[in-house]
């Protein structure tokens, strides 16, 4: 049954004896069997948008280790890509997109609702995945945050400091304000369809929030996340919504209340403790475990896995790391951190 679903139990505000557990990309190249997938697709994008591998990665962290909650394997720029934004991935650097630093690149841009055409098979896997996942486990899924996904879209790539996002914004605010409009817009309606397909939650990664101060981050991460939130609550008023605004800081605190997120997620930068007096005073929080004990393993991540749960105990919690896993993780430490948990 749907409301004995640990994760979604937390998101509604109960407060669990063991808190339940997923890992941001969870699904990826720290497992064998995701790069031997990944090599069948042929390139990243191609795993993307084949919803039989894409399914297919997703369901083997939890094969593995029986995590509480499934996220979709997907990516944050496929968005833009469905708006019209070429999109290509240079192998050991990341991600490359044509840029926008004009109106007349910003006019080429397809409106919001021809995102499908591209976006079905995203869809897809979310249907296919529904089948296929436990009846016991969660199925999430995302989107990026406006902000985090203009700065890619402006800059052509990831940068540091978002330094091209940032100049837009301060020179040519219209155009950017168009941006993250359409940004807006678009998320709405991805993320709609993915609960039409049987997302039982839905996350926006605003990973480069942290680099918004002041009034910038209440206009241009904040606010439109509210915005996303009251749109989607509006059609699908039973899903829960979390947001991550990466780096937020003291912004953490209040963030749920200020956007209607039912969970706030939070880096490793604030500490568990902070959290539990200024941010889970509001609801469900989310983290955060350093994702670097995934791969030095030993007794400092059972020890900061015990404190950070210890710390977040007296309210709701789903423990996660502070980031997503990275590639040169050693699986039996994620199955050491989950071992933590779940003993108490």
């Amino acid at each position: 049954m749907a409301q004995q679903k640990t994760i979604l139990r937390a998101l509604a505000g109960e407060t669990l004896p063991t808190p339940p557990i997923w890992m941001m990309r969870q699904a990826g190249r720290y497992l064998p069997e995701y790069r031997a997938t990944r090599a069948q697709a042929g390139d990243f994008l191609s795993l993307c948008y084949n919803s039989e591998l894409a399914a297919e990665v997703t369901l083997q962290p939890i094969r593995r280790y029986g995590f509480d909650a499934s996220i979709l394997f997907a990516d944050i720029l496929l968005l833009p890509q469905a708006l019209g934004a070429d999109l290509w991935f240079v192998t050991g650097e990341g991600p490359r997109l044509s840029t926008i630093d004009s109106q007349a690149d910003f006019d080429k841009l397809l409106p919001v609702d021809a995102i499908h055409d591209t976006l079905n098979p995203i869809y897809e896997t979310v249907r296919i995945l529904r089948r296929e996942l436990p009846t016991e486990t969660t199925l999430i899924g995302f989107a990026g945050a406006p902000w985090t996904v203009a700065t890619y879209m402006i800059a052509g790539r990831g940068t540091p400091d978002q330094g091209p996002a940032h100049a837009l914004k301060d020179t040519n605010p219209a155009l950017f304000d168009q941006v993250i409009d359409r940004l807006t817009e678009g998320t709405i309606l991805y993320l709609s369809e993915q609960i039409k397909a049987g997302a039982e939650v839905v996350k926006l990664f605003d990973s480069w929030a942290g680099s918004l101060k002041g009034a910038d981050f209440d206009k241009y991460s904040l606010d439109p996340i509210k915005k996303i939130i009251a749109a989607l609550k509006a059609m699908h008023p039973e899903t829960p919504i979390i947001a991550f605004p990466r780096g937020a800081g003291e912004r953490y605190a209040g963030f749920a209340k200020a956007t209607g997120a039912d969970c706030v997620a939070f880096d490793d930068a604030v500490t568990a403790e902070w959290v539990a007096q200024n941010v889970q005073t509001d609801g469900c929080v989310q983290g955060n475990l350093q994702s670097s004990h995934m791969v030095t393993g030993g007794d400092d991540l059972v020890s900061e896995t015990r404190r950070i749960c210890q710390a977040l105990s007296k309210g709701p919690h789903i423990f996660n790391l502070g980031h997503g896993i990275t590639p040169d993780a050693d699986p039996e430490n994620v199955q050491l951190m989950i071992d933590t948990v779940r003993a108490g």
